[in-house]
């Protein structure tokens, strides 16, 4: 069996490079999302399978991961790109939207990858990706649940790097800082200047961390488009 990735809370941008990417590099896809018709034409480019998935829901990530154990066995590779925020100034936020926010970006993240750690573990080789922002290093006004989820998301990648990696499974986590260009979203177009992060570029980067030799496994890289100011 080929090697093989699970990106868990695909969409068109970064995740569809991604699978694009991991697929011409010869391994099987599997997509999973709550939104699953939106990817039917990345999957049919892909040859990937689809799965359909609250990360954040207990039951839909144990499902998730039994139907693969049936069909394709433990992923290889592991990317978890879930996040959600609700904006605005603190006093104002509602507490259930927040609850639902930071299980999104971060209790859905815990729940992949116990749920991958322990097939990974069983094997003896595996690598689990987070997928982080700006937000994970330092907090903005009237973003303070984005930043919760997301400093959440890199403390889970940080202890599960010194946890995992002497254990064979290689940890990641990618602080994505800048906005991501798309072409289904017209402020997020760049108009040729470079000035927004290009999700084939993003993806050449993971996969360049998945091939990382195990003398020198990074845990974090940061990356930013040549504009953006530290």
């Amino acid at each position: 069996m080929g090697n093989s990735v699970l990106i868990v809370g695909a969409g068109f941008g970064l995740s569809a490079s991604l699978a694009r990417l991991f697929s011409r590099e010869g391994m099987s896809v599997v997509l999973a999302s709550r939104n699953i018709a939106k990817l039917e034409h990345i999957a049919a480019e892909t040859g990937a399978n689809l799965h359909k998935c609250d990360a954040s829901d207990i039951n839909d990530v144990n499902l998730l991961f039994t139907a693969l154990d049936e069909n394709l066995g433990t992923p290889d590779l592991v990317i978890y790109n879930p996040s959600a925020t609700v904006r605005g100034p603190i006093q104002n936020l509602d507490p259930e939207k927040a609850k639902e926010a930071i299980n999104i970006t971060c209790f859905g993240a815990f729940l992949v990858a116990q749920q991958a750690s322990k097939r990974m573990l069983e094997r003896g080789h595996g690598s689990i990706f987070f997928t982080g922002a700006t937000a994970g290093v330092k907090g903005f006004p009237n973003s303070s649940v984005f930043a919760m989820g997301k400093f959440a998301l890199r403390g889970l990648a940080q202890s599960l790097a010194r946890e995992l990696h002497p254990k064979n499974v290689h940890v990641g986590h990618f602080v994505i800082d800048g906005g991501i260009r798309s072409i289904h979203r017209p402020e997020r177009h760049d108009n040729g200047n470079d000035n927004m992060l290009d999700p084939d570029a993003l993806a050449q980067t993971y996969l360049q961390f998945y091939h990382q030799h195990r003398s020198a496994w990074a845990w974090e890289v940061e990356l930013r488009p040549w504009v953006e100011s530290f």
